[in-house]
């Protein structure tokens, strides 16, 4: 029996759901490093590694298929546009949404966003309506947690607010 993998939000945008038994999927962690060349070790020759930090996690998700076929309906309207919406920026913050990858009882990725959509079209009705689509890449990357501050969703500053911040420094000028 297939159960459902969910991306669930606490954005406001509705859960995305879809049924899937991949025969895998691919995780991918990389440190950032930096070698001078100029710096080598005196026994081996090798460059010098410095390590510069830790990227974010991402997760792809492989040939995910939708078929409105027998319901003669828009595949793209019923399934594909809430994942279109996934790489928008969501209404009144500067990031798109954030999500809980889940699928069954595990939960793979606590925050992430998608990164990356990448879907064709595979099936049309005589009249032109698409009735089949395959996500072929859904790549989801993991998001840090929220700051207790709020600053995920923090606004720039006011023209007020640089004067008001600007102030002292004119002050201490002044003396």
């Amino acid at each position: 029996m297939l159960v459902k993998a969910t991306l669930k939000s606490d954005d406001g945008v509705p859960p995305l759901e879809f049924m899937f038994n991949p025969a895998e999927l691919a995780f991918e962690g990389v440190v950032d490093t930096a070698e001078s060349p100029g710096s080598r070790t005196e026994e081996t020759g090798q460059p010098k590694v410095s390590f510069a930090n830790v990227k974010a996690y991402t997760v792809t998700i492989s040939q995910v298929m939708f078929d409105t076929y027998e319901e003669r309906t828009d595949v793209v309207q019923r399934y594909i546009e809430p994942f279109r919406k996934a790489v928008q920026f969501v209404s009144g913050k500067q990031r798109p949404p954030i999500y809980t990858l889940m699928w069954g009882k595990q939960i793979y990725l606590r925050r992430c966003f998608v990164e990356k959509l990448s879907y064709k079209l595979t099936l049309f009705l005589p009249d032109g309506t698409p009735v089949r689509a395959v996500i072929d890449n859904l790549t989801l990357k993991e998001a840090d947690e929220p700051k207790p501050n709020g600053s995920l969703a923090a606004t720039a500053p006011t023209a007020a607010d640089r004067q008001n911040d600007s102030i002292p420094a004119r002050q201490n000028a002044a003396r």
